[in-house]
């Protein structure tokens, strides 16, 4: 038997990493070679590396480790992969193994822990929104920023300050919308963590779309996080407990579908039967679980409208959500939703197949580069002269929107499905 790096639960699997034929499609829509130019960080050198750890033994080195941390997880090398190479399914086997086997620094460990404590934890979020209200309203934020001592903290804490949403009212989405028009079709909805406590108004725009097209909606203010960021971040064990808790919530819900308004969870929750598959409690209810998952715009998409679509005089510019464009492969569906309105005129943003740097927790690990490949995405954007952007993920709205101040530029960021719900209720965005 050959030497390995890797413990015996799930290491990366072999027969996935020799499906690499190391062709090179991948390296245009990696971001990471997209930057750098480097092997080691791409989808197939990150992949060789595995495999010498698998075959060889090496070391997981705090080099080794780095260019696993670069990594973005953004999954746009398996849409362009010929040979169908599951990435995802390696670099998540990979950093599970890395945060078992590699000791980080105690700043990195506490960091880590404080991000997974609080971002993954709705209530604790919630206690967050007073001071940072504190913060926005007062005028200290302003004169933080002026004073220049930002520059002098780390890179995470200026990402902090810069991704840091406006405190709006919370906008509630009650446990059951009825539908004006029942189609007899009862929808789950997934309400988040982040975009619970700081987009609510996305949930509220879920909620009224859904039942406007016929579907009555359960939304269970018990569910808890879905477990995206723990598992993209190599954190298996909370995020096999969250995906059990998830699937009772919605089994008591008694629900025919459950409808997701966030590509990364959307991507997570749709993989749940693979992260279960050794529970024998679990294993058969997470396959009927993960089947019943559809993306909001998937959902919509799939049956005739019902709702009238009022005109809107828009220029929008579409951002594909790298987990609902790579993992979910929901391209079509957001465009020909949005397109469908009256007055609409749909604008494609160039380099769709690259991230905008958001990746989860990647901005709040890996600020410099998120924030290269954010500018890189507003410079891309701001020539457009479209008057909203839409896309399907919360962290893109926040990471979209900061980069595009970052420039000068005030151009909003929407969810596809505030558009929509703008359009069918006669408002504007």
């Amino acid at each position: 038997m050959s030497a390995t790096a890797f413990d015996q639960h799930h290491p990366p699997a072999p027969e996935l990493i020799d499906r690499c034929v190391h062709c090179g499609f991948c390296l245009p829509t990696c971001p990471t070679y997209a930057l750098w130019g480097s092997e080691p960080d791409s989808p197939r050198g990150r992949i060789f590396l595995m495999k010498i750890a698998t075959e060889q033994g090496a070391a997981m080195t705090p080099e080794w480790v780095h260019h696993f941390d670069t990594c973005l997880g953004c999954m746009a090398c398996m849409t362009a992969c010929p040979s169908g190479v599951d990435y995802a399914k390696l670099i998540e086997a990979t950093r599970a193994q890395i945060a078992r086997r590699h000791p980080r620094s105690l700043a990195e460990r506490v960091y880590r822990k404080w991000i997974f404590a609080t971002f993954t934890r709705p209530e604790r979020l919630r206690l967050l929104r007073a001071p940072m209200r504190l913060y926005q309203q007062t005028g200290l934020a302003a004169l933080v920023r002026r004073s220049g001592i930002l520059k002098l903290l780390p890179a995470q804490v200026r990402a902090l300050d810069e991704l840091m949403p406006p405190v709006a009212a919370l906008e509630p989405t009650p446990r059951t919308t009825t539908p004006r028009a029942p189609r007899g079709t009862r929808v789950g909805m997934l309400l988040g963590c982040v975009q619970r406590e700081f987009l609510s108004g996305v949930n509220a725009a879920t909620a009224r779309v859904l039942a406007a097209e016929g579907y009555e909606v359960i939304a269970p203010p018990e569910q808890p996080c879905c477990g995206a960021l723990l598992m993209h971040a190599g954190e298996e064990a909370g995020a096999v407990a969250l995906a059990r808790r998830m699937i009772d919530v919605f089994e008591q819900a008694k629900v025919d579908l459950v409808a997701m308004n966030a590509g990364g969870c959307g991507s997570h929750m749709k993989e749940y039967a693979h992260l279960l598959r050794d529970d024998p409690a679990y294993a058969g209810r997470a396959k009927r679980f993960a089947e019943s998952c559809r993306d909001v715009s998937e959902l919509l998409a799939a049956a005739p409208a019902q709702a009238i679509r009022q005109p809107l005089r828009l220029r929008v510019g579409y951002h594909d959500s790298c987990h609902l464009q790579h993992a979910q492969r929901v391209q079509a569906q957001p465009r020909a939703l949005l397109a469908a309105i009256p007055g609409v005129e749909l604008v494609e943003i160039p380099e769709p197949a690259i991230c905008c740097g958001s990746a989860g927790i990647y901005n709040l690990v890996q600020p410099e580069t998120a924030a290269t490949l954010g500018d890189r995405k507003a410079a891309a954007i701001a020539p457009l002269g479209v008057d909203v952007i839409a896309t399907g993920n919360p962290g893109c709205i926040f990471q979209l929107q900061s980069a595009l101040e970052r420039l000068g530029h005030r151009t909003p960021v929407r969810h596809t499905i505030q558009i929509l719900d703008a359009s069918i209720g006669g408002q504007q965005v």
